[in-house]
Formats: C-alpha cells, sequence, structure tokens
C-alpha cells in the first residue's frame, strides 16, 4: 500500500529542494515530542487553564524547557469522543492573536491545531510552521492548497462524524487516507510533508481506539511518519477509572507501545513525564 507516483521537493527552475524542517528533525532516532497548547475555554482535559495569554506563554515555555519539539496551538475544542461546539474563524483567531506570535517570539515550534483554512493561513502568517488538521484535508476545501502554497509539513489525521462499533476501524483509517492523500498529491503537497495521525479518540469507539492502538504497524504501509495521540483519552478512564488529569499512567502506557509500532510524533499534555519515559525506553532497547 505503499504511495506511489507522489511529488517530491522540485522547485520552479527543476531543482530539488531541501528537506523540510520536519523531515530533518525526523532523521533523529528518537521519537519527537510534540506538546499539547489549548486556549479554549472548552476542551477536555484542560479547558480554560491556558486561555489567558500569559498562562498559554508560560505554559508554551515550560513545555519547551521540558523537551517538547513542538507546541501544537489549539483555539477550538474537538473533543474527542463527541461533544465538542463549533466556533467561528474570528473566535479561533480573536483567541490566537495574543498569543501566537509572542510564541514566535520565544523560538519554538508552533503546529497550529485547527480545521479552518482561514486560520491556518493567518498562523502560517504569524509564525506557525505546521498545519494539524483533525479532517486530514477532507472538510475545508482550500485548506490542502494553503498547505501546498506555504509548503509547510501538515497532520493528516483520521476523523469520522460518529462512531460506528459495526465497521473495521483500521480499513476505515486506511480507506481515510488514501483520499486524503490523493487530495494532496492533487494540490502538489510534497511527501515530506506528510505526517499521518490515527486519531485515537475521534470517530472511534473505545473498543475501537485500542484496536488502532494494537494494530498502529499496518499504518507503517504508508511509508509516512506517524503521529499518536492517546494523552488522558477516554478509553484509558474505561480500562482503570481516573478523571483526564489523573490518566498519566495510561497515556504513557499508550505512547510506550505506540512508539514500539513505529510512531515517530507523540502529541502529549505531559512532557516531562513523556520525555522522561521515551528516553529510559529508548535506553532499555539500547541495551539489550
Amino acid at each position: 500500500m505503499t504511495f506511489a507516483g507522489y511529488s517530491n521537493r522540485t522547485g520552479s527552475a527543476g531543482k530539488d529542494k531541501p528537506p523540510s524542517w520536519l523531515a530533518r528533525l525526523l532523521t533523529g532516532a528518537r521519537p519527537l515530542v510534540m506538546g499539547i497548547l489549548n486556549v479554549t475555554p472548552d476542551s477536555f482535559s484542560d479547558g480554560g487553564r491556558f486561555l489567558e495569554p500569559e498562562a498559554a506563554v508560560a505554559q508554551a515555555k515550560r513545555m519547551l524547557a521540558e523537551g517538547a519539539d513542538i507546541i501544537d496551538v489549539g483555539a477550538e475544542s474537538t473533543r474527542p469522543y463527541g461533544g465538542a461546539v463549533s466556533v467561528s474563524a474570528e473566535e479561533e483567531l480573536a483567541r490566537l492573536a495574543p498569543i501566537l506570535p509572542r510564541l514566535k517570539e520565544i523560538g519554538v515550534a508552533i503546529s497550529i491545531d485547527t480545521m479552518k483554512a482561514e486560520v491556518a493561513a493567518w498562523a502560517l502568517d504569524a509564525g506557525a510552521m505546521m498545519v494539524n488538521d483533525v479532517w486530514g484535508l477532507q472538510r475545508d476545501p482550500d485548506m490542502a492548497a494553503l498547505v501546498s502554497e506555504h509548503d509547510m509539513p501538515v497532520v493528516i489525521m483520521h476523523n469520522r462524524d460518529a462512531a460506528d462499533p459495526a465497521i473495521d476501524i483500521m480499513a476505515d483509517i486506511e480507506s481515510f487516507f488514501r483520499r486524503s492523500l490523493d487530495i494532496a498529491k492533487r494540490a502538489a503537497i510534497a511527501r515530506d510533508c506528510i505526517v499521518l495521525d490515527p486519531g485515537i479518540g475521534f470517530g472511534k469507539t473505545q473498543e475501537q481506539s485500542l484496536t488502532v492502538l494494537a494494530q498502529l504497524d499496518r499504518l507503517g504501509a504508508f511509508g509516512l511518519p506517524l503521529l499518536v495521540g492517546a494523552s488522558r483519552k477516554r478509553f484509558i478512564d474505561k480500562l482503570s477509572a481516573a478523571p483526564p488529569d489523573r490518566r498519566l499512567g495510561g497515556s504513557l502506557a499508550a505512547h510506550l507501545m505506540a512508539v514500539e509500532s513505529g510512531a515517530r510524533i507523540i502529541r502529549a499534555h505531559d512532557v516531562a513525564e513523556t520525555v522522561q519515559a521515551l528516553k529510559v525506553a529508548a535506553a532499555i532497547r539500547e541495551a539489550r
């Protein structure tokens, strides 16, 4: 299931462009850590904590000091397992405007977590270096062209409007990714700008989220970096009852298993603990 015939990084003069900044970062042996910064009043885990600019900037600095490679900034709660309240592009931009330019000043690699091309365009112009699209280029028809124009990395995440326990979730993810990659190809998005995210918890039952983690290595057939964000997700609560801020153990277990199955980027709320766990796991593997 390799994705043949795909765009390489060739410029207008016919010369190959250098690899994207993310592709260069991914050449290292260790997985990258993407720290989550929700500047929303209603995110499922930390809604409202970082809505104020000072709190948001302080949290970004903290995650950077703890070892985050990328900070993923979102101004609209997408709430896995349902219940999200959509907001306008204007509201997203109002939340981002006092925060994102200040994050650029501290020298962090910024990812903008949005499904709206208008918001992504503003964020990229303001200093973001990556787009994290929770609808995998399939919700906003302008998103793929925007990413291509800016020549920046994009996370293509699998999603569904509603969970269906009757479907083969891995087959659904693979079909979704093929559609997204076709959109990316037609928009001339370079292959080394693409990351795939199976979307733990999004449009999935809790059992399906476990299935995705258990069969993650199947998605390696696409030949693209995989991002996994299982941090504090509800499937952990089903296995070991705990509120979102008490799911660190389950988050670390899921992320360590994901790395064993090929994940190259881990998206997490608890950066210091995630970085430590990844370092210890890597040291144990090297000592075998």
